[in-house]
């Protein structure tokens, strides 16, 4: 499709990459916070947002979860990128030259094996693309950025040393939104559905939940538990599960944890990516 797909952060972003990859079509379109991502979608400046859920390095993104049941967007596809982190700098600058590498919080401590065997200090940025995007506009050659290949080609950034991450699956997963669901597809590699609920205030109410999908065979491959306006007593759960919701097991799955929650929400129906298996 073409139009224009909005993500958090700058040009050369992780979440740009994702956007590259699942949409090359679209036009990208930077916004400064997730919420802002959001509301680009919701008042049409934007056909579909690009949100990064959890990373296998260091875990789930924060606030990520709180915002989609309220978001008004549905899930529609999701994507699986590989992050590689990237020692860039200046035109002409070399390896022996850095001493200092600037990038996100996040990806410093995993590249710690290659910044100490070459002696060279990690410092703190708001962004790996403003990282890039820094060293790019300060011409020292003794200033290096840890960030995407992409980020180097948007900022005109030399690869001085590939692929320096210490854990070399690292991984983040992305969720594509949109204004409207979907449901009339079937994947190639089979279907997700993803929702929230919360249990009624039942013993094993839980456990009672979730045994719907287990005599039904239906694969539940994430449950997670977060606060809902931090309070410690109501708790929300967000699930993914394989399958569609026309699927019968699926279907009596549903029905039975229908029955034993207050409040269920399908967030989206979509595609599995071929990287999920």
């Amino acid at each position: 499709m073409s139009g224009r797909i909005a993500f958090q952060g700058e040009l050369g972003a992780y979440s740009h990459q994702a956007c590259h990859q699942t949409h090359p079509e679209m036009e990208v379109m930077p916004c400064r916070t997730f919420e802002d991502v959001i509301e680009a979608v919701r008042t049409g400046a934007a056909d579909l947002a690009m949100l990064p859920v959890e990373n296998t390095t260091y875990g789930r993104v924060a606030d990520i979860h709180r915002l989609l049941p309220e978001s008004g967007l549905h899930i529609v596809g999701e994507a699986f990128v590989r992050v590689h982190i990237n020692l860039l700098g200046v035109p002409g600058s070399t390896l022996a030259e850095i001493r200092a590498a600037y990038s996100h919080l996040v990806l410093l401590p995993q590249c710690a094996t290659f910044l100490r065997a070459h002696g060279i200090e990690g410092r703190v940025s708001t962004d790996n693309a403003r990282a890039a995007r820094d060293v790019a506009e300060a011409g020292d050659p003794t200033m290096g950025a840890l960030a995407s290949e992409m980020a180097a080609e948007v900022y005109g950034l030399d690869i001085l040393a590939p692929r320096i991450e210490d854990n070399d699956h690292n991984t983040t997963r992305f969720l594509v939104m949109s204004p409207t669901p979907d449901y009339s597809r079937r994947g190639e590699h089979g279907m997700i559905t993803s929702f929230v609920f919360r249990v009624r205030n039942i013993p094993a109410a839980l456990y009672k939940a979730m045994g719907g999908f287990a005599t039904n065979g239906v694969n539940m491959t994430k449950l997670e538990s977060y606060m809902v306006d931090g309070q410690f007593t109501a708790t929300q759960f967000y699930a993914d599960i394989e399958g569609h919701p026309e699927d019968r097991n699926v279907q009596l799955a549903l029905e039975e944890l229908d029955y034993f929650t207050s409040e269920m929400k399908i967030l989206g129906v979509y595609p599995a990516d071929i990287e999920r298996h």
